[in-house]
């Protein structure tokens, strides 16, 4: 059994089916050629024009692929569809007799395919990989049914890491329930008057890790360009401190530091909890990592100059603050739930290296 090379573009056929239906589930891609809620405010936005995606649909965007190295591709595999912006290239793929749908996603979860469409991108003013290009792209084929075989091996692999994923709501749930009973219970307090503000240069240069807070609420390694930059100027950020970026902090961009020390931007903010024995990091943390919460910063931000949540309407902010052992307890459980959503995170990305594992084994089976 050989292998055949087929275009991409002979493989499927772009589908741009409108929402008419009133759908309201916004969503878009990630770099991790993941489907997200989008971080964008759809106050006011027409869905109207936006792109339906149903189950097996995909979704491209050929934007900032040299940029990113990424290829930004997606496929949607859940029963509700969702819609995306009319920006997106929404398309299926048609010739089902010689791919299967999720065989082809599997072949561009891959730093191979990420690099090719980087390689094909570099010419572009924008370095982006156009559609025309994307669908003379070539990829090579085994048989349906050795498809089908690492198919199943990489869908076994979902399934037992999306049973675990359901574990983890469940957790959360369960945290969730327990502090919307303390804020009906115990009256609301100002944290103004537990945290101070921190304005640490690292006029030294001595720490070189430079982070960001990504609206998943994490640390991450800065995506700027730092060569030329002064990070003489940029605030330090200790264990047990917090920092979010002010006109960001809506989407959920804001951390507390939990191990060793980073430098972020001169335009975040820094702030740490004055007595431990009276208001609890990572009880705080779990407040200010809600929703509800994020909204609100949007709302108490409107109206100043760049719509930004700055220190001041942070002391503002008003929780339930119950006994520390409490809080503590509320901690430890939430500290369980933030591990185990790492294990997830890494289950995720070990699936996802699998992946061109299973490509090359098949490849291989045809020979």
């Amino acid at each position: 059994m050989a292998l055949t090379k087929y275009k991409i573009g002979s493989l499927i056929s772009v589908v741009d089916e409108k929402n008419s239906y009133g759908i309201k589930d916004f969503y878009g891609i990630n770099i991790n050629k993941e489907f997200m809620p989008t971080v964008a405010d759809t106050s006011g936005l027409d869905g109207k024009k936006y792109k339906v995606i149903r189950k097996n649909r995909f979704v491209y965007s050929g934007m900032q692929t040299g940029r990113d190295r990424c290829i930004r591709i997606s496929m949607y595999t859940k029963n509700n569809p969702v819609i995306v912006s009319p920006a997106y290239i929404t398309f299926e793929v048609t010739a089902t007799h010689i791919v299967i749908p999720l065989y082809f996603f599997m072949i561009f979860l891959s730093k191979e395919k990420d690099r090719l469409g980087w390689f094909y991108s570099d010419g572009s003013i924008r370095s982006n990989l156009d559609w025309t290009t994307f669908c003379d792209i070539e990829i090579e084929l085994p048989p349906i049914h050795i498809q089908q075989k690492y198919v199943d091996i990489y869908k076994s692999m979902l399934e037992n890491q999306k049973c675990y994923e359901t574990a983890l709501d469940d957790l959360k749930l369960v945290c969730d329930a327990y502090i919307e009973d303390l804020r009906r219970k115990i009256p609301c307090e100002r944290i103004g008057q537990y945290i101070t503000e921190v304005n640490v240069k690292n006029s030294d240069g001595k720490i070189s890790l430079v982070q960001g807070v990504g609206s998943s609420g994490t640390y991450m390694d800065t995506r700027a360009k730092m060569a030329g930059i002064d990070i003489s100027k940029y605030k330090v950020v200790s264990e047990k401190d917090f920092a979010y970026n002010p006109s960001r902090i809506n989407l959920g961009s804001i951390a507390l530091r939990s191990n060793g020390q980073c430098i972020v931007s001169p335009m975040y903010t820094v702030f740490r909890i004055i007595n431990n024995n009276k208001l609890n990091p990572e009880y705080l943390s779990l407040w200010l990592s809600r929703k509800e919460f994020h909204r609100s910063t949007l709302f108490y931000a409107t109206g100043s100059v760049r719509d930004s949540f700055d220190f001041d309407l942070m002391k503002d902010v008003e929780i339930p603050i119950p006994d520390i052992k409490i809080q503590r307890s509320i901690a430890d459980m939430y500290k369980v739930y933030m591990e185990r959503k790492k294990i997830n995170e890494q289950l995720k990305l070990q699936i996802k290296k699998i992946c061109p594992i299973l490509i090359r084994g098949s490849l291989q089976d045809t020979v």
